[in-house]
């Protein structure tokens, strides 16, 4: 029989465990849980015999792919997968996968509830100002992009995108606007949500250089990784521009100068936020489960993510 095991650091919601164990069943699997585990230790003696396994922001890292002697898949509930060591999943033959589009929806209105909490001042009691008439850029028009421009129509904003690997007739067809690079993007675009993976290329790539080009009362919204920040020309911004605005679904590494200087400015989600709904937990933990059986049982490898 072969064995699965969940491991969750956060674990999954009790709707979502309950269908993952009957898509077990019928597939005559073994489902184990390792839920709020607190030491690696926990982990590397939960992965020596199993066959695949699920996981959420666990590290699966060189040393537990090394433990996991019988591992044949491991699968990110989510759609980023920076948490996984693909590259030593692939040196032991272990296949790697995540979720796309399981989490977007709850990630586009995150964004899109930060937008309007910072453009509201923080509901403080102040005036503020409305979406509506705003110019909106969504930086990467993927799964998760797309949804905040949906969302973003109702409020009445003017959407633009910027996605090299989209082409300009898909996002047309949307009704956004397409831009030729990213430096047009920032500098067209009163609000900038940014959904790009955290990869060699794009660590640091958004920086002073680039957000400096925002027009006035400009705000950024990441629901991506913090490592694309460019931290210190973040501040260096802030400090030269009273009216720019920073929110984000990850705390920086120097959250502590933010809330230093630049208090009712930023706003950062106490712990990644962004697939925290009922829905996305199920939608993710199902979608995981079933990919396993479609590996294990017929070789589908559709969201492999390592090579």
């Amino acid at each position: 029989m072969k064995k699965v095991l969940i491991a969750t650091d956060k674990p999954f919601a009790k709707e979502a465990v309950e269908g993952i164990k009957k898509i077990a069943q019928e597939a005559k699997y073994e489902l184990v849980l390792l839920e709020k585990y607190t030491e690696v230790k926990q982990l590397l003696d939960a992965v020596k015999d199993v066959d695949a396994m699920i996981v959420r922001s666990d590290l699966i890292t060189r040393e537990v792919v090394e433990h996991a002697k019988n591992l044949k898949i491991v699968v990110r509930a989510g759609a980023g997968y920076d948490n996984l060591d693909l590259a030593a999943c692939t040196e032991h033959g272990v296949c790697a996968m995540n979720t796309p589009g399981q989490n977007s929806n709850a990630v586009a209105e995150l964004a899109l509830g930060m937008m309007v909490y910072m453009a509201r001042g923080c509901f403080g009691g102040k005036s503020g100002t409305e979406l509506k008439e705003k110019t909106l850029g969504i930086h990467a028009y993927g799964n998760v992009g797309k949804l905040v421009a949906d969302i973003a129509k109702g409020f009445g904003m003017k959407i633009y995108a910027y996605d090299p690997f989209i082409p300009e007739d898909k996002i047309k067809k949307d009704n956004v606007t397409p831009v030729s690079s990213v430096e047009e993007l920032y500098s067209k675009c009163q609000y900038v949500s940014l959904h790009i993976p955290a990869n060699d290329k794009t660590k640091k790539s958004i920086n002073y250089d680039l957000l400096k080009k925002m027009p006035k009362n400009a705000m950024l919204v990441n629901t991506a990784r913090k490592e694309v920040i460019d931290e210190e020309g973040m501040v260096k911004l802030m400090e030269e521009r009273p009216d720019f605005r920073y929110v984000s679904d990850i705390e920086p590494g120097n959250k502590a100068v933010f809330e230093e200087k630049f208090k009712g400015r930023y706003y950062f989600t106490p712990n990644k936020m962004g697939a925290q709904t009922e829905e996305a937990n199920i939608n993710a933990g199902f979608a995981a489960m079933r990919q396993i059986v479609a590996f294990l049982e017929n070789g589908d490898a559709t969201y492999k993510v390592n090579k």
